[in-house]
């Protein structure tokens, strides 16, 4: 007897429900529906910004298009960042970050089609961004809108973002293993992620959807390459340091021309990607292979076809390209600039060692394959993606070893030389304070669990007189200073009375913070915890502030206080001064 449409729908509904109570199943069943949607975007992404791009350069076009369309392409989408889609400029890997850490698993439908729309047309107009980063945040966001209409937890919805990165760095990409690598390393900053399992469920769903729709070519053909003779691996050492320096300037380049367009007018901001898109109009004129992302002439760098001053040429003209494209605001990523400026590096340093050496090197394409390897994990800083993602992109195996050399001395002076990776620190001009790995959980719990309410801020122009008044019979060593932008730092009792007895008729609060930072030029900024750093953390931070209190305030905002904790009572919790009370340490913490 054939099922009626309302005994199918009762069905399903039973179906449904079975699943809300089976976190395990329902976890499994949403992993494959995001790897499978996230798949069909990243194709329909991939498939616009190349009939875009066809329509914008025809064949046979004139020169000047390849000035005129950047510079209007870079007008358009800076208007519609900044007034439709804010949340869509940059790469999307911060953001992203920041969305899993800090706002719950939020990001906004507005968001993915503002990201989808923007790095479609800036892509497709020759600006010199990749499409990988933006891809990793639409399927984080595609994850977020599915969880959340689901009805799921803020915790289920956190776990289902990495889940969406995976897939849609599969599909655009097309490395399965690779975007599982680059999630676990790069998003969650944890390899041993519980969510391993649904990261590579949706990775595999979406590698499906990109095969069935676009076929089973790797991004790069190259062909089969081998280990000359033992001393070669020397070279492929010295490429890791080129790799290593050249990834530093890139990041440090990047970075300064970043913080001088964020230090302009507000009201400039529209116009800010503009210089960008001219620059590399400009540059494209004379040499069009520094357009857009530049996938072509890698491939034709691996074969072989590489003449050692147009790769020196093109390496640092794509640097100083993305670079500003970047810096100005436009909507892309740096995965693939980077693949195109290690492979310039990589043929550069071949073409010389075959130069010299000709009897004991390989073609200076085998240098071009592992230098891109090179420069991902200089400037990425995920070395183990980075030989993972070169295996799938060429599927030659024979290369593994050099590149696992290359790939280590450009890692380590990609450390010594920039601290914090480019992702931190793009945050970090942003706002931002994502955690970093160093900051991972131990010892009894996090910073909440001694966070006390603030007492009321002291304003930046009370007198130091004033304040030490105002502190006289305080139990806290330190109290928090408030200024125009929210919280300025800590004074402690021991700097106002250092004031006081140095003469301090007319200094204010403001003033005397000012003096103490121009005293501690090793300080970004005032010392400072957020809520989820573990007390070990926050010991640490005293140890090195020389402050008793500390300001507890957002990764969103390092100027709104939350609270503050004090040594006593991370030594409560770590039993040092007694059993915590229930009224003391964490009464009262701000939310």
């Amino acid at each position: 007897m054939t099922a009626t449409p309302r005994t199918l729908t009762s069905r399903l509904h039973s179906w449904i429900e079975e699943l809300r109570h089976s976190e395990n199943q329902l976890t499994l069943f949403l992993s494959l529906v995001v790897g499978v949607l996230v798949g069909l975007v990243t194709v329909a992404f991939i498939l616009l910004t190349g009939r875009l791009a066809a329509h914008m350069y025809p064949a046979g076009g004139a020169g000047w298009r390849r000035i005129l369309v950047p510079t209007l392409g870079s007008l358009f989408t800076g208007y519609l960042l900044v007034r439709y889609f804010p949340f869509a400029r940059g790469s999307g890997i911060p953001q992203t970050k920041f969305a899993l850490v800090v706002n719950d698993g939020n990001i906004k439908l507005r968001t993915i089609v503002g990201k989808l729309l923007c790095c479609s047309t800036s892509l497709a107009s020759g600006i010199a961004l990749g499409r990988e980063g933006p891809s990793v945040q639409v399927g984080a966001g595609v994850a977020s809108v599915i969880g959340r209409n689901a009805g799921l937890k803020v915790e289920q919805v956190k776990a289902l973002i990495p889940v969406g990165c995976s897939a849609a760095l599969a599909a655009a990409f097309n490395t399965p293993i690779a975007a599982v690598m680059f999630t676990l390393e790069e998003i969650m900053g944890d390899l041993h992620a519980t969510v391993l399992g649904t990261a590579v469920l949706s990775s595999a769903a979406s590698w499906m959807v990109l095969h069935f729709f676009l076929g089973d070519d790797p991004l790069f053909h190259v062909p089969a390459y081998r280990l000359v003779h033992p001393a070669e691996l020397a070279v492929y050492a010295v490429l890791g340091v080129v790799g290593g320096l050249g990834s530093v300037a890139f990041v440090k380049l990047l970075l300064g021309m970043r913080a001088r367009f964020l230090r302009l007018p507000a009201r400039t901001v529209w116009m800010h990607p503009v210089a960008g898109g001219l620059l590399v109009g400009l540059l494209g004129y004379f040499f069009p292979d520094v357009m857009g992302v530049g996938y072509q002439y890698v491939d034709r760098v691996l074969n072989g076809d590489a003449v050692l001053k147009m790769a020196v040429l093109l390496g640092a003209l794509k640097i100083v390209a993305t670079a500003t494209c970047y810096a100005s605001g436009n909507a892309g990523g740096i995965f693939g600039p980077s693949l195109f400026i290690g492979a310039m590096m990589g043929a550069a340093t071949g073409g010389v060692a075959h130069k010299l050496f000709p009897g004991v090197t390989a073609d200076p394409g085998a240098y071009a394959l592992v230098g891109m390897g090179t420069a991902f994990a200089g400037i990425i800083r995920t070395p183990f993606t980075s030989v993972i993602m070169i295996f799938e992109l060429t599927r030659d195996y024979t290369i593994i070893v050099p590149l696992m050399i290359s790939n280590a001395i450009a890692y380590f002076i990609s450390q010594k030389l920039q601290h914090a990776t480019i992702y931190q620190a793009l945050a970090a001009q942003d706002g931002l304070h994502l955690p970093t790995h160093s900051h991972a959980p131990s010892g009894p719990g996090n910073v909440t669990l001694a966070m006390r309410t603030s007492p009321p801020m002291l304003p930046a122009q009370m007198s130091v007189e004033a304040a030490m008044r105002q502190m006289k019979d305080s139990e806290l060593d330190a109290w928090p200073v408030a200024t125009d932008r929210g919280l300025g730092g800590m004074i402690r009792r021991a700097d106002l009375g250092k004031a006081i007895a140095a003469g301090s008729d007319g200094i204010t609060l403001g003033s005397l913070l000012d003096d103490l930072s121009a005293g501690n030029p090793t300080l970004d900024e005032f010392p400072h915890i957020h809520p989820d750093h573990s007390l070990h953390v926050a010991l640490e931070r005293m140890g090195t502030s020389g402050l008793d209190v500390l300001p507890v305030v957002s990764r969103a905002n390092v100027r709104q206080l939350m609270g503050i904790v004090a040594l006593d009572d991370v030594l409560r919790v770590y039993r040092v001064l007694g059993r915590p009370s229930r009224t003391e340490p964490g009464e009262g913490a701000l939310p």
